[in-house]
């Protein structure tokens, strides 16, 4: 008879309580292991700088493993029980986004903020436009809760039209760590 594969555990379900950021980087580490996952170097680093607290431009391939450091952002999020907004260029993918993140962090600590939907928006963990979290910065400014923000699809940065939801939060929020 084979031998069952065991099931990966879910990344909500090994988060670390108002632990200091070495710790929560070793739960983070303990489930890409379990996982059975292995990092490649690029991701090691970044995982090192998150935990110490530093902004960070991951510039790899396609494939290779940027939305497991987004979850690392999120991971550290929810651990410390601060807000991390997770912004992505369209709303389809925030929503696929919000999706994967309730599987793996629970819908308790995941909600989305399109525009046209809102859910669960006071959750530590925000999936939601570029534009905005961008329009939440002007508003708000350094007063909005933001310590986190991941910036998917990085790369509109440089879009002449749309850039600028990019740029505003980088610009407006200068005590967040952004990946």
């Amino acid at each position: 008879m084979p031998t069952p594969m065991p099931v990966r555990p879910r990344l909500g379900d090994v988060v670390p309580r108002d632990a200091d950021p070495d710790a929560i980087l070793s739960a983070f580490l303990d489930w890409v292991s379990a996982s059975g996952l292995e990092l490649y170097p690029a991701q090691e680093q970044a995982l090192l700088e998150i935990a110490a607290g530093k902004n960070v431009i991951l510039n790899t391939p396609t494939g290779s493993g940027k939305s497991l450091i987004a979850y690392a952002v999120c991971f550290f999020a929810v651990a410390q029980g601060r807000r991390c907004f997770y912004t992505s260029p369209i709303k389809a993918l925030a929503s696929e986004k919000f999706f994967a993140l309730c599987n793996e962090l629970g819908p308790e600590n995941v909600g989305m903020r399109t525009g046209d939907a809102s859910i669960n928006a006071d959750a530590l963990v925000v999936c939601c436009t570029a534009e905005v979290l961008s329009n939440m910065a002007l508003r708000m400014g350094e007063e909005l809760d933001a310590p986190y923000v991941v910036m998917d699809e990085f790369h509109y940065y440089a879009d002449k039209e749309r850039g600028v939801a990019w740029q505003v939060p980088l610009l407006v929020l200068p005590g967040t760590q952004f990946l």
